[in-house]
């Protein structure tokens, strides 16, 4: 069974859904049979790498919505990722354009790195508040996981895995996805959101069964024919036990 996860790191919704998707792998009896793989989705591609706004103030020139609507927003989803054990810190945040960071879990995944950059990156930038658009940033943390830091600055200063990037935004879109987090499952199923975990669980389910089941076969004859000669054991073209 395969996963593929359309997800973005300013997304506070992409680390709680796949915190619930985690919970709900380790009750599938299968789970070692489910390949997860993460695609590029940015929420903002014009976001700028550096700016002076806070993560309320983005929230509010976003939607148009006032500074303290924002906040209260924020509020609720930092209680929401406590739900899942995650601590969330937007007063801190660092709001950022995530093309870079998105290039750099393609770097990972070449390197056999994916699952454990995407862990570390947002948890770097969720609840450590570290500066995602920034290459030593990064570099450091692709360090943590076992990568070069020195050839991860390299790819970072080029434009290693920007295809790849545009790549998955582009399949997204012809998937219909508008959101993230999106979950396709096998290329056939969908999940959309930050589900509760029995709805991931479900899903998971369902899918393998479905999967895994063996197709019923379904006889064409010539009904007719074989009224008339019901009697004869080789009158449909095939020999009887």
């Amino acid at each position: 069974m395969k996963i593929e996860i359309w997800s973005d790191f300013a997304c506070p919704f992409c680390y709680i859904g796949k915190r619930r998707l985690e919970g709900a792998l380790s009750q599938f009896p299968h789970k070692d049979q489910v390949e997860v793989v993460y695609r590029s989705f940015q929420l903002d591609p014009q976001m700028e790498r550096d700016t002076d706004m806070d993560m309320h103030e983005v929230l509010a020139a976003k939607y148009s919505i006032p500074l303290a609507q924002a906040k209260g927003m924020n509020d609720q989803v930092t209680q929401m990722a406590k739900g899942v054990g995650l601590d969330y810190h937007f007063d801190t945040m660092i709001p950022t354009n995530t093309f870079d960071a998105h290039r750099l879990t393609h770097f990972a995944h070449a390197h056999g790195k994916m699952k454990e950059m995407k862990e570390r990156m947002l948890k770097a930038y969720f609840t450590e508040s570290l500066h995602l658009g920034d290459h030593e940033v990064l570099a450091q943390l692709a360090s943590e996981v076992g990568l070069d830091k020195e050839a991860t600055l390299a790819m970072l200063a080029g434009d290693e895995y920007r295809e790849q990037v545009q790549e998955d935004k582009q399949r997204g879109n012809d998937l219909g996805v508008t959101g993230v987090p999106f979950f396709v499952i096998n290329n056939k199923y969908a999940v959309s959101g930050a589900q509760p975990g029995e709805v991931f669980l479900g899903a998971l389910n369902q899918v393998w069964e479905e999967e895994s089941a063996a197709p019923a076969l379904k006889f064409v004859q010539n009904d007719e024919k074989k009224d008339e000669q019901s009697g004869d054991n080789c009158a449909d073209g095939s020999c009887k036990i």
